[in-house]
């Protein structure tokens, strides 16, 4: 009789995406959000894209060679950083700026902890603080909609945190994206496309994108006005980085955690975060550091998530 008993290690179940499938996938994902950067900004966003990616690339290849590695540079993970980065700076930046932060991305957000699934940190978002704190003056100058000219425009947030009247911008022009802003945070729409894909696809899930909005909804409707239940969330949700951070930066799979509890926990607590540093912090946006912070916890978060072991009470 033949054996047809097999024995192998795991994963005993295997699905056709690869990591770099999901990676090229995530890519195209973006594309919508930087067609709608270029439309809105002009092409100073698209060099700034470009300068960003080639430069993640450069510096993934220059460590695989120099630590003797596997060239990974044709999985989509550096093109991904270096676009991700792009979306989290103004079109107005000098285009060693994006060079410089990609570097950093690669080499220290991602490559110093061992490569590509190693990393505790999201990789773009560490470029981004970084230069945030080297260069704060290019970091906080935005250009406004179709001002190809470089009129400068404070953003949303940055002018309700100086208690200037937003009347002149409507919810429609926050979905669209008709108002200064980072390259790839500005169009709602074009991020909506991309995460559609991403959610159709299955290569995200609803728990960290949908409780991270929904908490900073609520926090900042019961805590963002000078009066209790008086914020205004919906404009909260529109504004700044929140719909690219929640779809695009804090669903990465290395950096998040596993279980869906821990997904859970993990959206509530960048959502809590970010809405406590717009509220109350020096600076008008929190995306960025909620995402890292919450980074950090996530082997915590994974210690007390951890599913219970088939057979062990």
């Amino acid at each position: 009789m033949m054996n047809n008993l097999i024995v192998s290690g795991s994963p005993h179940i295997h699905k056709p995406a690869s990591v770099s499938r999901i990676m090229w996938t995530v890519v195209i994902s973006l594309i919508p959000a930087l067609i709608a950067g270029i439309i809105i900004f002009g092409l100073d966003a698209l060099w700034v894209t470009l300068a960003a990616t080639c430069a993640a690339l450069l510096t993934e290849l220059c460590f695989g060679i120099f630590t003797k590695k596997k060239i990974t540079i044709l999985d989509g993970s550096a093109v991904i950083t270096g676009i991700l980065l792009a979306f989290n700076l103004p079109s107005t930046v000098p285009l060693w700026l994006p060079v410089v932060g990609a570097i950093f991305s690669i080499a220290i957000g991602k490559q110093i902890f061992g490569g590509l699934g190693q990393n505790i940190f999201n990789p773009a978002l560490v470029g981004r603080v970084f230069l945030m704190a080297s260069w704060p003056k290019y970091m906080t100058t935005f250009t406004g909609p179709f001002s190809y000219d470089a009129v400068t425009s404070a953003t949303p947030l940055a002018m309700l945190k100086e208690g200037r009247v937003l009347d002149h911008i409507s919810y429609w022009d926050l979905f669209l994206g008709k108002h200064g802003g980072c390259i790839g945070e500005v169009c709602i729409l074009a991020l909506l496309i991309g995460a559609a894909i991403l959610l159709i696809k299955g290569y995200i899930s609803w728990h960290i994108p949908a409780t991270y909005i929904f908490t900073t909804a609520v926090f900042t409707y019961i805590f963002g006005a000078e009066k209790f239940f008086g914020g205004d969330w919906l404009f909260q949700i529109l504004s700044g980085g929140l719909i690219l951070g929640a779809f695009f930066m804090a669903t990465d799979y290395v950096a998040t955690p596993l279980t869906a509890r821990g997904q859970l926990i993990f959206g509530i607590g960048c959502g809590l975060l970010t809405a406590v540093i717009r509220i109350w912090g020096g600076y008008p946006e929190g995306v960025s550091y909620a995402i890292l912070m919450m980074n950090a916890a996530t082997p915590l978060i994974d210690r007390f998530t951890k599913n219970r072991i088939y057979g062990v009470k």
